[in-house]
């Protein structure tokens, strides 16, 4: 169980140290350490959450526990060494690649602007070969992650029931007791539609057993809108109001095939910046590398803040269709 709580101080391992902890192909207790993490080495960070459950997206269905393993300020992977996948994902560090920072020196410095030294590149080897694990019967290649060995890197599943894991979520600083039990309440009342839906689908009484903040599609199935605004990096666009999101999306709360999920609501209204386009992406299924042919965008510190998935941790960035958007000009 990781001691690390939100706001300590760490200072990152040096390569070296880390290498040593690592099996062969590169991992600890399952967890790859990814070559996109060297350059942090021997630096400062401020713990942003423990990392003691993950929501699954892989299978979409689950929470995984997982086990020493905490989530650094904003440090995200720039999918460098993984044929430039854009995801973003907030990195997972165990905590033996990590120091604590007496409370007497926990400062954090400004971001080094030079690159701390690297291990010899033939002791790095097995970070870079681990990043592939070959090819499909398509000849696409098939990447390895952080986020396709979630499986591996946590410990079992993780029910809805089990009380430790909200005391943990108060106790590490990742969220607040009224945060929780509203979570836990949204939860209850989720699965209560669930069940509603499977053996009563009749007397579905409470908007048609839809899950909780309600979401309701009004355009018809392949009658979406496809609106292009070519939106560019540092752009400002303001989110549509979730009346104008709600006319774009049809039955399945899809827009051209691109769900609008319930933690992207909080967001109506309000102003971001376009962090970047998003083109490609690693299936954490398969391990292949998705092309996004449509339009698709991730805002800069618009993410998913876990209120409505059982407090997750993972801050991933939502996606965004431009008919959800409009283009703030004079900005």
């Amino acid at each position: 169980m990781s001691t690390l709580r939100t706001g300590d101080i760490v200072e990152v391992r040096s390569g070296e140290e880390i290498l040593r902890t690592l099996d062969a192909d590169g991992k600890l207790d399952g967890l790859p350490f990814m070559p996109e993490m060297l350059e942090f080495c021997g630096q400062r960070f401020r713990v942003r959450a423990r990392a003691h459950k993950a929501c699954d997206t892989i299978d979409w269905q689950q929470y995984r526990r997982m086990e020493n393993a905490v989530h650094l300020e904003e440090l995200r992977c720039d999918g460098s060494a993984h044929g430039g996948c854009q995801a973003g994902c907030l990195l997972f560090w165990r905590e033996a690649w990590l120091r604590p920072v007496e409370p007497q020196e926990a400062r954090v410095p400004e971001r080094a602007t030079t690159p701390v030294a690297s291990p010899e590149a033939s002791s790095t080897e097995a970070l870079v070969a681990a990043t592939q694990t070959g090819t499909n019967a398509a000849g696409q290649t098939l990447f390895s992650c952080q986020a396709t060995e979630l499986m591996q890197a946590s410990k079992g599943l993780l029910p809805w029931w089990e009380p430790s894991q909200y005391v943990e979520d108060v106790t590490s600083g990742n969220s607040t007791v009224p945060r929780v039990i509203r979570a836990l309440l949204v939860g209850l009342f989720n699965r209560f539609q669930q069940a509603n839906a499977r053996f009563l689908p009749r007397f579905c009484l409470i908007r048609s057993c839809k899950r909780y903040p309600f979401i309701d599609g009004k355009a018809t199935s392949g009658n979406t809108p496809i609106e292009s605004l070519g939106l560019q990096p540092g752009e400002i666009v303001e989110i549509k109001s979730r009346e104008e999101i709600f006319a774009t999306l049809d039955e399945k709360d899809k827009t051209q095939g691109l769900r609008f999920d319930s933690e992207q609501l909080k967001y109506c209204g309000r102003r971001a910046r376009v962090l970047r386009r998003i083109e490609k992406i690693i299936d954490e299924k398969t391990g292949r590398m998705l092309t996004i042919k449509r339009d698709c965008v991730i805002l800069d510190g618009v993410i998913c803040t876990g209120d409505y998935h059982r407090s997750c941790p993972r801050a991933i960035y939502p996606y965004w269709r431009e008919a959800w958007l409009r283009r703030v000009e004079g900005t």
